[in-house]
């Protein structure tokens, strides 16, 4: 591995156990909801609860850590990651539980704000997408690998283990970050900057650009396995293979996204929104035959994690000398817009929509591609 990149893949790594503990609980509700003595809906809300954690703690965390030194920050806040996740390990009640997993989710917006900022400092400039990328690549690999083996593992050890095997992986990457992690003086910056980035014209489009175009993917995503069960009459075996074929495809759509972004940010950004447009506009009329249902998965996973990589590199430029909470809220509104996107493509399939998810989903990623527009001036397209 070359030496430029040792810390992105220090910082992927923590990247990928933080990401797994957001989905983690999910698949585990019956379980946990059967032990604990309270119903499944009810237990539902620990995924609430950590939601409502990253967006609201996140930026308040961020802000008031600004001034702090870069590395001890790092190891701090896994730390506090790893205690969330013990306390859901030893949890005795739903309330215990919920402490647990509002603690952990504190740490979640904060860090991954961290491992963004410290990348782009590590790196050279024209490395700074493809090194995001990679440690984006961290909740790619979380979702492809980190939540299944979750799942089953608690599914054969009870639900606890998982969260005890969360803690005990957030200790052991914080001590990779404590041998590979450079010492990082805090931004100079203040508050009063950090707030006035935030609400600059050209950083608040970016981050409206980010809700509304991860509400365009998590309209479809989080109903792809009943469309491919109901529709294409795919097995549960097969929808769980095609789940890790469109985990594949994030994966490499981001990798490839970051090293596109090095070279033409603005045109990637285009290019990703039109032809994740026109994938999900293709979806309904894919999904009811098999082999055009698989090459549409694929297609759409590729673009889906494309657009994350992009996102923040493009913030980043916008930001300035002061991008710390900016930063933040853009993670913020990454979890607005999977929230807002399921809760549409929940209307629509109640609605007896479920077929015709990607045609509201293509018209969302239309309307993050006009909305791009305005943050960057279509002459730094044919300059970029």
């Amino acid at each position: 591995m070359k030496k430029g990149m040792v810390v992105p893949a220090a910082l992927m790594v923590s990247v990928f156990v933080v990401g797994t503990s957001e989905y983690l609980v999910a698949g585990l509700l019956p379980q946990l909801a059967a032990d604990l003595g309270v119903s499944v809906a009810t237990a539902g809300q620990a995924v609430t609860a950590y939601a409502l954690g990253v967006v609201v703690g996140g930026p308040l965390v961020t802000i008031a850590t600004v001034r702090l030194p870069r590395k001890g920050l790092a190891l701090s806040l896994l730390g506090l990651f790893a205690a969330g996740n013990a306390v859901c390990a030893a949890a005795g009640s739903y309330e215990v539980l919920i402490v647990g997993r509002v603690v952990a989710s504190l740490s979640h917006a904060a860090f991954l704000t961290l491992a963004l900022m410290v990348t782009a400092r590590v790196v050279r400039p024209e490395r700074v997408g493809t090194a995001i990328a990679a440690v984006g690549a961290g909740f790619s690999v979380a979702t492809l690998l980190g939540v299944p083996v979750g799942v089953l593992l608690g599914e054969d050890a009870g639900w606890r283990t998982p969260f005890a095997v969360l803690a005990g992986l957030a200790v052991a990457a914080l001590g990779l970050l404590a041998v590979v992690l450079p010492r990082q003086d805090a931004p100079a910056t203040s508050v009063r900057a950090e707030v006035a980035t935030v609400v600059r014209r050209r950083v608040l489009i970016v981050i409206a650009t980010t809700a509304v175009g991860l509400a365009a993917t998590s309209t479809v995503f989080t109903y792809l396995a009943p469309a491919l069960t109901r529709i294409t009459g795919f097995g549960p075996a097969a929808v769980s293979t095609l789940l890790l074929v469109y985990g594949a495809g994030s994966l490499a759509g981001g990798l490839a996204a970051g090293r596109l972004a090095d070279r033409s940010l603005a045109a990637t950004v285009r290019g990703t929104f039109a032809g994740l447009a026109v994938v999900l506009a293709l979806f309904p009329f894919a999904v009811p035959w098999k082999a055009p249902a698989v090459l549409v998965v694929l297609a759409f996973g590729l673009l889906a994690s494309a657009t994350t990589p992009v996102l923040q590199s493009l913030l980043l430029r916008q930001a300035g000398q002061a991008p710390t909470l900016a930063v933040s809220v853009n993670v913020c509104a990454f979890n607005i817009g999977i929230a807002s996107g399921s809760a549409l493509g929940g209307g629509l399939v109640a609605a007896d929509g479920l077929r015709w998810l990607g045609l509201a989903a293509a018209v969302l990623s239309l309307a993050a591609l006009a909305i791009s527009y305005a943050a960057i001036p279509r002459r730094a397209v044919l300059a970029g």
